[in-house]
Formats: C-alpha cells, sequence, structure tokens
C-alpha cells in the first residue's frame, strides 16, 4: 500500500469519497429510454419532463374537483405541462421528489429556474436536435451506458428491430417479457398469427415454439437480460399461465442461453384507471418465497431481482446473502425518495457487503438521467462516508484505489461481472 493512497482523516475520506462518487461513471442497468432511431419513442425535454406520470398523479391530487383526468387527457402535451407547471410550481413549492427532479435538471442545464418563464425554458429545448441532446445529458449525468426495456409485441419498436443497423452503442436492449408472461391469453394468438405453432393450453409443441420466439428476438436485439414486471400476487410455482410460461420456457432458455432474467415484482396495475400510466400503484406486500424457490432449484440461471414493496426489502437482502444467482437492484418506482433509498441502500449494505446494484434510473425521458443520479450520489456518498468511517475507527485504513473500485464495482462492475 503506498503512504500517499492513505486515507488519514475524517475530512480527507469526506473529500475523497465525494469526488469519487461523482466522477465514477455509471451503467443504468434499468431505464424505459430509447436511443434516437427510435424516433417518437424518445422522449426528452421540458414539456416531457413535465408531464411524466408521477406529476400527472400529483398534479390529479392537486387539481381534486377542478380537472378531471378524462380532461387533462384531452389537452395537448403543452396544455399539460402549462397545469403542471402552473399548479404544482407556481401555485405550490416543488419540493416534493417529483417535482424536484425537473428542477435539478433545468438548473444542471444552466437555466434560470428563478425566473419561473417556462417558455423561455422551452426555447433553450427547440435549438436542440435529440442526438446532441443525448450527448449533453449522458455528460451531466455521468452516464457511459443504459440499458432499454425493449417490447417484441411494441408495433412501434418492431420496424425498428426489423430493418436492422446499428444503434447508438451506449443504448443496450434487455428483452422485455410482460406481454408473453403476463398476458399469455392475448398473446398466444398473436404468436400464432405470426407463424408459431403455439397453443393457449401449452400442448404440443408450445413451449419449445416460446423458446425459438424467445431465440430469434435475442438475435435481433442481442439482450443484456430478459425482463418481467410482476404483480405483487406473484406466484412460483403455481398452476396458472404466468408460472407456466416461465417454467416452461423462459427459464430454460435462460438456462441454456446463459441469459440473465430480471423480475420487479410488487406493481397493481390500474389502480385507477382513470388515471392511464399514473394509475398503476402498489396495494401489497410480495410472497418472497417466489424468489427464493426460483434461485433454490434453477441455480444455473442469474436473476437480477427488484421489489416494489419497502416491507419486502429486508427479506429480499436475506435471500440474496443465501444465493450468489440473485442480484438485488435499484430502488424502483415507489421507493425512489430520498428517505427510502438512504434507508435500503444502508440495509443492503449491512447485509451484503457491496455485492450489489444499488440503483436504476427507471427513467422514461432522457433529462431524467442528470436528477435522478445527482440526487442518488449525494445520498451514497454520505452512506459511503458513515460505513468507511466506521472501519476506521477500528483501525482499518482505507485507500483512495480501494474507493474507488468499491464505487465503480456499485456503478457498474457488480452488474457486469454477474451478467457476464
Amino acid at each position: 500500500m503506498q503512504d500517499q493512497d492513505r486515507i488519514l482523516s475524517t475530512s480527507e475520506l469526506e473529500r475523497v469519497v465525494q469526488e469519487v462518487v461523482a466522477a465514477t461513471p455509471v451503467t443504468d442497468i434499468h431505464t424505459h429510454l430509447y436511443d434516437a432511431r427510435f424516433g417518437e419513442l424518445l422522449a426528452w425535454g421540458v414539456d416531457e419532463l413535465l408531464t411524466y406520470h408521477y406529476l400527472i398523479a400529483e398534479v390529479m391530487r392537486a387539481e381534486f374537483g377542478r380537472t378531471s383526468p378524462e380532461e387533462f387527457y384531452a389537452m395537448s402535451k403543452k396544455e399539460q405541462a402549462d397545469l403542471i407547471w402552473q399548479r404544482l410550481f407556481i401555485g405550490n413549492s416543488p419540493i416534493s421528489e417529483a417535482c424536484r427532479g425537473p428542477i435539478t435538471v433545468l438548473g444542471a442545464l444552466g437555466l434560470d429556474v428563478a425566473s419561473r418563464d417556462l417558455d423561455e425554458m422551452r426555447q433553450y429545448f427547440a435549438d436542440k436536435t435529440p442526438e446532441e441532446y443525448i450527448d449533453q445529458v449522458f455528460e451531466l449525468a455521468n452516464v457511459k451506458e443504459v440499458v432499454m426495456t425493449n417490447d417484441p409485441f411494441d408495433e412501434l419498436e418492431i420496424p425498428v428491430w426489423e430493418t436492422g443497423g446499428a444503434g447508438d452503442p451506449r443504448f443496450k436492449a434487455a428483452l422485455r417479457l410482460d406481454e408473453l408472461v403476463n398476458h399469455w391469453e392475448q398473446t398466444q394468438p398473436i404468436l400464432a398469427g405470426r407463424g408459431y405453432d403455439v397453443a393457449r393450453d401449452f400442448s404440443g409443441k408450445t413451449c419449445d415454439e416460446v423458446m425459438r420466439f424467445l431465440a430469434e428476438w435475442r438475435e435481433k436485439l442481442s439482450p443484456v437480460y430478459m425482463a418481467v414486471s410482476l404483480p405483487d400476487d406473484f406466484a412460483f410455482p403455481a398452476d396458472n399461465s404466468q408460472a407456466r410460461v416461465i417454467q416452461d420456457a423462459v427459464l430454460p432458455f435462460a438456462a441454456k442461453e446463459d441469459l440473465p432474467f430480471a423480475m420487479m415484482i410488487g406493481v397493481k396495475r390500474g389502480i385507477n384507471p382513470r388515471l392511464q400510466m399514473a394509475g398503476d400503484g402498489i396495494m401489497g406486500k410480495a410472497d418472497i418465497k417466489a424468489v427464493g424457490y426460483m434461485c433454490a432449484n434453477y441455480d444455473d440461471v442469474k436473476f437480477l431481482v427488484t421489489m416494489l414493496s419497502r416491507e419486502n426489502q429486508h427479506e429480499l437482502c436475506a435471500v440474496a446473502r443465501k444465493f450468489p444467482n440473485l442480484m438485488p437492484f435499484g430502488c424502483w418506482w415507489f421507493l425512489n425518495d430520498p428517505s427510502l433509498i438512504d434507508e435500503i441502500t444502508r440495509m443492503r449494505i449491512e447485509l451484503l457487503g457491496l455485492s450489489f446494484v444499488p440503483q436504476h434510473s427507471d427513467a422514461r425521458i432522457v433529462d431524467q438521467l442528470v436528477y435522478k443520479w445527482a440526487h442518488f450520489r449525494n445520498i451514497l456518498a454520505k452512506i459511503l462516508v458513515e460505513k468507511y468511517g466506521d472501519a476506521m475507527r477500528s483501525g482499518w485504513i482505507p485507500t483512495r484505489a480501494e474507493i474507488r473500485r468499491d464505487v465503480s464495482g456499485l456503478y457498474s462492475d457488480n452488474f457486469w461481472d454477474f451478467v457476464g
């Protein structure tokens, strides 16, 4: 160990950790972003930022009795953004996490948020191209690459993949299986219409044909992993189509192809259908037994798992301690708030050391990379200063190189080492 690399004081520790946490580039392992070749699927700019579904749900609370969801969705994007800006940013102080996000982005871009002049901010984005704005955001957020969410049943996505050609190499693919797994009764006839010999009751060649479908889409996408979002009542094993698709097709394919399977567990769709996407939520705690069963009985499959309920987080850590083929990741959706990120990240470090992926942005708008990673970096720095400080008080002297190694692992290396 080089003497000049040793950290010998609390003040030096705090400075080094903050510098390393800020300077280390991130792999964002789960987003809903697209590169520029996807056209209208790529969302960016202030109006998109303001009409994010978190803010739609928030403005509907503020507008109760004044604007109905139906009236809101009948508005143009600009009109929706104007309403949200007026109600949540001008009529109230923007201090919720959902409101704080756009303020962080606009400030980082050098815009005068104190002026509260939304039209002036719009002009800034009007002068940008999608390609140059993506470059700017990746630099501001210090993000080196993102993993997309790619649905082989999305009619807007399919032509892009069928055409082929290289996309932006910073945008990695993930093969999303929600339609296949969660809506088999609706998806089966679509597959049959595409020439796959599949039966609703899984008879005959159905499972082999589903695996053929997965193989063909793996060839098109070169995905980093397969992924599915699952409800809070998800059970495995179980006597239903959801479990059958996973058991007889997805997991055998994952094992055969050494392709990790990511599960995001706990969402309840359409709690308030009038709010459309903003009406999805959480209604209960999921059963961790399904995760434990998969890890134990499919030890040749690598599982990336995040759960939506706060109450599931300790159980997930406890199961991950027992199964190296399980990688907990991120603070998803309703957990992506500073107090909960702090709590969950501390717990994971205390139970798992540094062998997890602490965060993903879940970003749907390119701009969100800026605020989601800026906010997380501040939280992580405080936690690491405390944890390294605990070790220092016991006589363990950390080095700058060790801190750089640890943060690189949390931000990127743990993920890539796990998925291979």
